[in-house]
């Protein structure tokens, strides 16, 4: 945010709109585990609640800028899937465009942890991730049905910006001898436009609450393709099983049944259709998670190595199913990148 100090800036607009009484003082606490905006915890009395700013340059090691009307798109997107899912995404409490700042309901992580801690923990629940594949599947299929949708999330620039170009293009020049296919990949994940997309479907973003998952953090909010947000989260799991392999099989079982909550809402286009996008994207996606511009922080380099071999692998059998990917990725991480390294090395 650009002006005045951030603190200051945040206090003013919780004034502005009536969060925040002259006499009141508020303690701001940084929160972290984001790189696209600044997110505060803020605590008043009797009451504490999040204020949210997206940032033009993103806090990762590459120059990435990206526009900051994604607080507005984020906005959007929490007002319409409130409507589809109410206790599933936090309560939007006031919105400032100008200022590109947002307030909404604090979710105590004592009743509302995340999901991404959960599984790097190792407390791996299939029933859960059935849970998160239906609430996108509802958001989805609402968002197929809503005639104002395509131009409320008419947000090709900001996808592209947040998702086309570090996730496929930043890949394709770490990884030249595959760019071809990338750059077809990115063509068709963005001429695609079907269902509001979320865009960001990371366990990171999910908080396992009492009335099941709550979605949050859709800056890159765009009528598009919904495969991508399949993927994206199929995505985490499989890299889950490289740091957690004693539960690989509640892992691929959780993968399964995500699937399995999300399939039942697929009414918008044939599900053959969709699952052979889902299939193409899912490799490029493990790809880009370590030579993207937003590598997962917690894979160590031998981890990264064989996220790399065993996604190229993949993304040499453009024919795969996602049945078949999740299948050879799941076995012992050790084993099929044994695999992989071999096939690689035949290949030099």
């Amino acid at each position: 945010m650009n002006g005045a100090e951030p603190r200051t800036r945040v206090q003013d607009f919780l004034r502005r709109h009536e969060l925040m009484q002259p006499e009141e003082q508020a303690i701001l606490t940084p929160l972290t585990g984001g790189v696209s905006s600044d997110l505060w915890q803020v605590s008043l009395p009797g009451r504490t609640l999040c204020v949210k700013g997206a940032l033009a340059r993103l806090k990762v090691t590459q120059e990435w800028h990206a526009p900051i009307s994604r607080n507005r798109v984020e906005y959007e997107w929490l007002q319409f899937a409130a409507a589809v899912a109410p206790t599933q995404v936090p309560e939007v409490l006031a919105h400032d465009e100008q200022d590109g700042l947002f307030a909404m309901q604090f979710l105590p992580p004592e009743d509302f942890p995340v999901w991404k801690d959960q599984l790097l923990a190792g407390q791996v629940d299939p029933a859960a991730a059935h849970a998160v594949g239906d609430l996108v599947g509802r958001l989805h299929s609402a968002s197929a049905k809503d005639p104002s949708a395509a131009d409320l999330f008419a947000t090709d620039d900001n996808f592209s910006a947040l998702r086309i170009e570090p996730y496929f293009r930043v890949t394709a020049r770490a990884n030249p001898d595959l760019a071809d296919r990338i750059e077809e990949l990115a063509a068709v994940t963005a001429g695609t436009h079907l269902t509001v997309v979320h865009g960001d479907v990371s366990p990171k973003n999910i908080l396992l609450g009492p009335h099941g998952p709550v979605l949050l953090d859709a800056e890159c909010g765009w009528f598009g393709d919904p495969a991508f947000d399949v993927a994206f989260c199929l995505n985490h799991l499989l890299l889950k099983a490289i740091i957690v392999p004693d539960h690989t099989a509640r892992l691929h079982r959780s993968v399964r049944m995500l699937l399995d909550g999300y399939a039942r809402h697929i009414d918008w286009e044939p599900a053959a259709d969709l699952m052979g996008r889902v299939a193409a994207l899912l490799p490029l996606l493990a790809l880009a998670r370590v030579d993207g511009a937003s590598p997962v922080e917690y894979l160590a380099p031998p981890q990264r190595g064989q996220v790399r071999d065993l996604a190229r692998a993949l993304m040499s059998r453009p024919g795969s199913t996602v049945d078949s990917i999740v299948d050879e990725w799941m076995l012992t991480p050790g084993a099929a990148v044994a695999g992989t390294t071999h096939i690689k090395e035949q290949t030099l």
